[in-house]
């Protein structure tokens, strides 16, 4: 439908004929995008100019003004109206019955409007006191009425924020800032708000307030493009939802990439992600300029007195070899010449992040346009330059970000296109897939001091999840592309290696330390066949620990770490010659365990010690890596069948989440007349709401779990009918799986499901059922997703035959699934 064809429209039928041709719009497939928010924005411009004109057929000193989003002529399909009705002192009764035949109209069609009448007076007045008024009136547009008073408006609006700049550029600021504290940054949410969150279209807007201000003005490469994709995503949910919503919602998403003929959901992700991060560096090297001419402006009349009026000349202070440092920024030199020096680009963002300084921009793109590729492999100066950049720490993130901005990363490693934006649909995570690999090296630099070599783990760093880009296995993908990464960087065939092994077990240590008994032979051992080496070793524990502190704060712990740290000793000792088979089968009790056995075996029953707080993690670690998992529930129970459904019902009756959990046999000291054995549990436990029980209510409750006085079946069925949960996305189905040669005297059962009230109980029932025997347990709970691994054997203490246990995990997940 053409203008002309939506305007006559709306001219034969009024408001009734609007809706028409309107939700025609919206709903035929010819036109998308920028042409049909121009369209809507045309054809409600013609309505409501018709209503004006029939109004007020002579329009002297009195006009109607689009403002903010419509002001601009971008109109979603649920955007709401805002509208000023500007006049110029007339009689109040008049212009009162005018914007009742303006507004009423618009909300007999259930359209939202922001409206206001004012004389220009009013609305500079109110523009001073209120800056988001002032930001709307920055796009006023004239749609009926007196043009010559809505030009005068504008041209005083934009003279005031002119005027004003200096002040109201920082108020403007830091309400972005205040924004994005409670929205959080776009780029990285499962569930973005795509107006709100950091580099979203509020921040865009703000963009072009700062240059229309006429002192700063945003990187022009790509903005434009990227706000068009905001603003398509926005219009795709609003036809799929049918509101004025801009909450890319987890379960809309798969409806909302099809509006948009987009393969999946994460497609829509990486597109909206790539626009918020083209959004976001233009805000960050925006509001640099702007601060920098603000500071400028402060001193340059003190500067131009010292001088005697003379302009002064901006110190230029060396950084590298083509590198300097003017005004807070790294630039480059006069005499640097991308053209003849194609590491230019590595060592001047090496030099910023080194100095902790910004990389210009303009030098970014001087750069792209001019700098030669890199021959392969690289020569030594380039890895070096790097290495030195992965290195540097937290000023890594903001220089590799400008270097993304230019197109420079995906031109030296090409690779890094497929991770790029990569959504990461697991709540542990808080980045993208890209984002996380340099924050695993900002945090593997820190780290660099306890490793014999720093470059190989700094590039592991950067490389452990490249897979993540491939189908399949990641790690196996990883390993791939890291052999051939390296040999483009110029490693040698040995360090090509390493970085291969790295990449392809990154995962091996917090998966064994936490799901494996430590204290089987065959687990050191395949830990040691995996990494093969001390060095390897060495570097692998500092990369687990690097990759989890970068992954969110349920990924690491000073527990999880303390297991990691046994496992490596262990592994360590089997590299150097010992044989597993050697060490002691368990390890030594703590004095407070052994207490605890023997007061259990002496009273027949449970005792438990519930501690309040756990202990802080080492001086040197990071907050999050010292911050609790929980509290730690420690209980000693005499051996017996049932134990751990028993336990697990009465921490889920209690409303007690289980973080992380531990079931061993221990065995009694020497002097104890009995030679039998006692159950150690040793766990951490969070209260769901509210604060944790007692532990004498929690021990009461076991013993009746225990001689089957407490129906924990009944008790959960019936809180689950009174307070049902609330429905979400549909969760992955659980899976349970055997896992292959884990272990010489067991067999390891693996779940891994949805994190749910009683699950834990669900599955201690179903093994108990099975008549086998649970040697030890190991459950971890990341995010909203549950990770156990249960060392089962016979009666008899044998491995279960394989077609037993294959079957036994089918019946188990069936289990599960109902």
């Amino acid at each position: 439908m053409t203008r002309t064809d939506d305007r006559n429209k709306t001219d034969d039928t009024g408001p009734s004929g609007y809706a028409a041709a309107r939700l025609h719009l919206l709903t035929e497939g010819a036109r998308s995008g920028p042409p049909r928010r121009t369209a809507l924005a045309e054809l409600t411009d013609d309505w409501l100019t018709g209503l004006f004109t029939a109004a007020a057929p002579s329009a002297k000193g009195i006009s109607l003004i689009a403002v903010g989003g419509y002001g601009r002529g971008e109109l979603s399909p649920r955007s709401d109206l805002d509208l000023l009705l500007l006049h110029d002192g007339a009689d109040p009764a008049a212009v009162a019955a005018l914007a009742d035949r303006l507004w009423y109209p618009v909300w007999d069609l259930g359209i939202s409007l922001d409206h206001s009448v004012r004389t220009p007076a009013e609305a500079r007045k109110t523009a001073g006191e209120d800056l988001k008024v002032q930001l709307g009136l920055l796009d006023a547009r004239h749609l009926a009425g007196d043009l010559g008073l809505t030009a005068g408006l504008r041209t005083a609006i934009l003279a005031d924020w002119r005027n004003q700049a200096p002040k109201r550029l920082p108020e403007l600021q830091e309400l972005c800032a205040e924004r994005a504290e409670r929205h959080g940054e776009l780029r990285f949410l499962l569930e973005p708000d795509l107006k709100e969150a950091r580099g979203g279209l509020r921040d865009a807007t703000a963009l072009r307030a700062v240059a229309a201000s006429w002192l700063a003005d945003a990187p022009r490469e790509g903005l434009a493009d990227a706000r068009r994709r905001l603003l398509d995503a926005r219009d795709a949910l609003h036809l799929v939802t049918g509101r004025a919503t801009d909450r890319l919602a987890l379960q809309e998403q798969d409806q909302v990439a099809a509006e948009l003929g987009l393969l999946d959901a994460d497609t829509l992700l990486r597109q909206v992600y790539e626009a918020a991060r083209v959004i976001s560096y233009a805000g960050d090297v925006t509001w640099r300029e702007v601060n920098r001419v603000l500071r400028a402006r402060a001193v340059r009349p003190r500067l131009r007195a010292m001088l005697g009026g003379g302009k002064p000349v901006a110190e230029r202070s060396p950084l590298a070899e083509g590198v300097v440092e003017q005004e807070g920024e790294a630039v480059l030199a006069r005499t640097a010449r991308p053209e003849r020096d194609p590491v230019l680009p590595l060592r001047a963002a090496a030099a910023a992040a080194q100095a902790a300084l910004p990389l210009s921009p303009h030098a970014v793109r001087h750069m792209a346009a001019t700098a030669r590729p890199l021959p392969t492999p690289w020569p030594a100066e380039a890895r070096e330059q790097l290495i030195t950049l992965l290195g540097s720490g937290r000023p890594t993130v903001d220089v590799w970000e400008a270097l993304e901005a230019g197109g420079l990363i995906s031109r030296l490693l090409p690779d890094w296109e497929r991770v790029r934006c990569r959504p990461q649909r697991n709540a542990v995570h808080l980045w993208t897939v890209d984002r996380h690999l340099i924050e695993t090296a900002v945090r593997a630099s820190a780290l660099t001091r306890r490793v014999s070599r720093p470059d190989l783990l700094l590039v592991a760093a950067l490389l452990h999840d490249i897979g993540k880009g491939w189908p399949g296995d990641h790690s196996v993908a990883g390993e791939i592309i890291a052999k051939d990464v390296a040999a483009r960087l110029g490693f040698d065939r040995a360090d090509v290696a390493v970085l291969a092994t790295l990449v392809r077990h990154h995962l091996l240590l917090v998966e064994t330390a936490t799901r494996r008994d430590l204290d089987d032979p065959a687990t050191v051992r395949a830990v040691a066949d995996a990494v093969g080496s001390e060095s390897t070793l060495e570097l692998l524990h500092a990369l687990t620990e690097a990759d989890a502190l970068a992954t969110g704060p349920a990924a690491w712990s000073t527990w999880r770490g303390s297991l990691v740290t046994d496992l490596v000793r262990r592994v360590a000792a089997v590299l150097a010659g010992e044989h597993p088979d050697t060490e002691p089968e368990t390890a030594a009790p703590t004095a407070e365990q052994e207490r605890l056995a023997i007061e259990a075996h002496r009273t027949g029953g449970p005792v438990l010690a519930l501690r309040a707080q756990a202990e802080p993690g080492p001086p040197e670690e990071s907050a999050e890596a010292g911050e609790p998992l929980g509290v730690e529930l420690l209980i000693a129970v005499p051996d017996q069948p049932g134990v751990l459904p028993a336990l697990a019902g009465v921490l889920a009756l209690h409303r007690l989440t289980v973080r992380t959990g531990g079931l061993r046999t221990l065995r009694l000291p020497d002097d104890v007349d009995d030679d039998g054995s006692v159950l150690l549990l040793d766990w951490r436990v969070a209260a769901e709401y509210g604060s944790l029980p007692q532990a004498a209510r929690l021990r009461a409750d076991l013993v009746r779990a225990l001689d089957g006085s407490l129906d924990i079946t009944s008790r959960l069925a019936e809180r689950d009918a009174a307070y049902p949960r609330r429905r979400g996305r549909a969760a992955p189905p659980p899976r349970v799986t055997v896992a292959p040669a884990a272990s010489r005297h067991a067999t390891v059962i693996e779940v891994r499901a949805q994190d749910a009230p009683g699950l834990l109980f669900r599955i201690g029932s179903a093994l108990e059922k099975t008549g086998l025997r649970v040697r030890s347990a190991h459950a971890s709970t990341l995010g909203s997703n549950a990770v156990d691994a249960f060392y089962v054997t016979t009666g008899a203490g044998l491995p279960v035959p394989e077609v037993e246990a294959t079957s036994m995990a089918k019946a188990l997940e069936e289990t599960l699934r109902a």
